[in-house]
This record gives structure tokens, C-alpha cells and sequence, in this order.
């Protein structure tokens, strides 16, 4: 059986990378993004009642991610990175298909728009349907899952004073948390863990158009060293 999916829409966000995403929703309050809607979809009557929801699950495309029956076990980074579990026990972006889901808040209500927070999406990512989260239904007080039993543990993040200086000045230009973001964003160390990084070596995630360089002062502390632009190359609008 051939299942034919159309988006309804793309998200627009400040992860123009995959590297240093969220590894789950949530994580990041301060990751805002865009949810802009295609026609039929872009109107007030598709919208109407969503201004009652604080809370939407998303359904989506891992556009840039590899799929298919090769993927029947992954190596979560929760669990370091080295073993190896099914695919259906993990939340990994390598699916039998590429499809993920998400629950974010919902910010703003518009025809053709809404505006949402806590995302671990992709710039550009299609979205296939958008469904109001109950909590009644949805929250499951006895659920447990011994792989991941609570959120990951954070780290600290420091700054040198220009990048910090650099990321308020970009904040303002862009009306966006721009130092928020890379705070929450790097606490969740994005390193592969399998690398076993030192101060000599310099790393760099690409946010909105801007280029974050960091390094680890140790392996619980990072220190971004600073911010510049950079161009994007998407045509998304």
C-alpha cells in the first residue's frame, strides 16, 4: 500500500543546522519559530478555536535525516552514544519513515501563521498536521521510561564579553532571545559523545544568520567565544 503525505505548511526556526538542536521539545524554551501554512490551510477558518490551546503537537518531516528498514537500531546520544537499542524504544531521527512529532507551545495565533516556542525543528522542515494537545488524554501520570528517567543533566555555559556583547546586539537586530537560546541550547552539550573534547579545539552552530564559535573550558563547561554573521543560503520567506 503507497500512502501519498502533502505538508501543510514549513516551520521556520533559528536551527539552520542540525547540530546543537534540542534533542527533545521543550528543552529550550526560548527556541522560537514561525509555522507558516499553505493554502487551504492559510486562513482564519483552518485556525479558528486554537487561540483556546496552549499546548499543539506538531507532525513532521525529517527532511535531512536518513530512513527506511535500515534503521532498526540506533545509537542514542542519552545513552552515550555507543549502544545500541531498537528504534522504536528511541526518539532517534533515523525512522522506518521519516516522520517525528512534537508538542510545543503555541504563542500566537494568526490566518496563515502561528508562532510557537520549545521547538527541536529543523529550519525548513515540512509540517503534515497539526493537532491540539488535551492534557487530560495526554498526560499519563503513572508513565515511566527507564532509558530516560528524567532530563539530561546541564552544564555551564559561560561568555567571553565581545560575544556576549555581540549576541545582544544581534538580539535586538533580530527581536529574537538570542542569548537565551545559546545558553539553553549549549547547556545540553551537543558535542558527539564520542568525543572527548579539549580547550584547543573550537566548535561553531550556525543560529538564524549568525555563527556561535565555543570550546570547553572542561567537559561540564563550555565558553562561547564568539558571534558572527553569516549568510543563509535557504529561500524560505
Amino acid at each position: 500500500m503507497n500512502i501519498e503525505l502533502q505538508p501543510i505548511g514549513v516551520m521556520r526556526s533559528a536551527f539552520v543546522e542540525k547540530f546543537a538542536i534540542p534533542r527533545q521539545p521543550s528543552l529550550a524554551p526560548a527556541a522560537r519559530g514561525r509555522i507558516l501554512l499553505d493554502p487551504p490551510y492559510d486562513t482564519a477558518e483552518a485556525v479558528a478555536g486554537l487561540e483556546q490551546v496552549s499546548h499543539i503537537w506538531l507532525l513532521f518531516v525529517f527532511h535531512q535525516a536518513g530512513s527506511g528498514p535500515q534503521h532498526t537500531r540506533v545509537r542514542p546520544p542519552r545513552l552515550g552514544g555507543n549502544q545500541r537499542i531498537g528504534v522504536f524504544a528511541s526518539r532517534a531521527t533515523h525512522r522506518p519513515n521519516p516522520l517525528g512529532q512534537s508538542v510545543v507551545r503555541l504563542e500566537q495565533v494568526a490566518p496563515g501563521c502561528l508562532t510557537v516556542s520549545g521547538i527541536d525543528l529543523l529550519d525548513g522542515t515540512p509540517i503534515l498536521d497539526i493537532k491540539p494537545y488535551v492534557p487530560y488524554a495526554d498526560i499519563v501520570s503513572a508513565a515511566h521510561n527507564h532509558l530516560a528517567p528524567s532530563p539530561p543533566p546541564l552544564i555551564t555555559v559561560s561568555w567571553q564579553a565581545e560575544a556576549l556583547a555581540a549576541a545582544r546586539q544581534a538580539a535586538t537586530r533580530l527581536g529574537e532571545p538570542v542569548v537565551e537560546l545559546i545558553d539553553q541550547c549549549l547547556a545540553q552539550d551537543p558535542r558527539p559523545a564520542y568525543q572527548q573534547p579539549g580547550p584547543e579545539r573550537e566548535y561553531g552552530v550556525r543560529l538564524w544568520d549568525l555563527n556561535v564559535r565555543f570550546h570547553y573550558v572542561q567537559l561540564d563547561h563550555i565558553r562561547v567565544l564568539g558571534i558572527t554573521p553569516t549568510t543563509r543560503t535557504d529561500n524560505l520567506t
